[in-house]
């Protein structure tokens, strides 16, 4: 089913709010698009079977292809019982200088009972001057698995921009039978003394987080942090991989996000025959 969902009026007209829901549900050996909801500059035109019926693919479009300040967008993904679903982006995500206005991006994804959720979303670059709030919340049933990544640039490296100032608010929470499994909370301001300290960013401009969780992880934990430690960025940046309960986090920590986006390739590699019972087929939409 695609929708429009009912049209409120932004807040200035110089800004978009937009919202995306999505539904997907098994219909025998096949997962369907169920729902696909929009209002305003965000869109999924089509679902996509790049390996099969089994597994549906969803490209999460949004046409200005920036995000400015007083922006505020909405994802939200509900996949069904026994349901696979994969969703990615076109490209890197933008967020522009802001003129004074916070910008939000707000994503809600709900995995039902034996579900299969891959959220691979392509780096995220926060202009110097933008004012950005990031939340992410995971709802994972008892049996349901999830990956999802996430590449946050400081600045725009390859002009020399530093992130020097605006603020940037970030939210991660994942849960598990309605038990938390996972929470980050960050503050990123420019020019804070924990951008260039050792304990924080230590002079880096490229943060990555790659986050894997499905029931049989602690039976299999000690041999995957093995086969994912063997691999290391191909910069030499900062990483680190570990297991906790119910969960395994990989970290990057450098200056280079295409090093960082095959690094989790890599793992990714590892990870999902574990984790989703499919061989790894990177989406076609990152090759262009």
């Amino acid at each position: 089913m695609n929708s429009c969902l009912p049209v409120s009026q932004p807040a200035s007209a110089a800004s978009w709010h937009a919202d995306l829901r999505l539904g997907f549900a098994r219909a025998g050996e096949r997962t369907v698009l169920r729902e696909n909801r929009h209002r305003g500059p965000l869109r999924v035109q089509k679902a996509l079977y790049p390996e099969g019926e089994a597994l549906c693919q969803a490209i999460v479009l949004h046409p200005p292809s920036g995000i400015a300040g007083g922006d505020q967008l909405s994802i939200a993904a509900e996949v069904g019982t026994n349901a696979l679903a994969q969703l990615t982006t076109p490209g890197a995500g933008k967020w522009y200088r802001s003129g004074g206005l916070e910008a939000s991006q707000c994503i809600d994804f709900t995995a039902r009972e034996g579900a299969t959720l891959e959220w691979l979303p392509q780096e995220t670059i926060v202009f110097d001057g933008a004012k950005a709030r990031m939340e992410t919340r995971v709802s994972l049933a008892a049996d349901s698995r999830y990956i999802g990544l996430d590449i946050l640039c400081l600045g725009r490296a390859a002009s020399g921009e530093r992130f020097e100032k605006g603020e940037i608010s970030l939210f991660f929470r994942v849960d598990r039978d309605g038990q938390p499994i996972w929470l980050e909370r960050g503050q990123v301001a420019g020019n804070d003394p924990m951008l260039a300290s050792p304990a924080g960013w230590a002079g880096h401009s490229v943060c990555g987080t790659l986050l894997c969780s499905f029931p049989e992880l602690p039976q299999h934990a000690a041999a995957l942090l093995e086969a994912l430690r063997a691999i290391a960025p191909a910069d030499a940046s900062q990483h680190g991989i570990t297991a906790l309960p119910g969960v395994l986090i990989a970290r990057y920590l450098g200056d280079n996000s295409e090093a960082a986006r095959q690094w989790f390739a890599q793992l990714w590699t590892i990870l999902r025959p574990a984790c989703c019972g499919r061989p790894a087929v990177i989406p076609r939409i990152w090759n262009t």
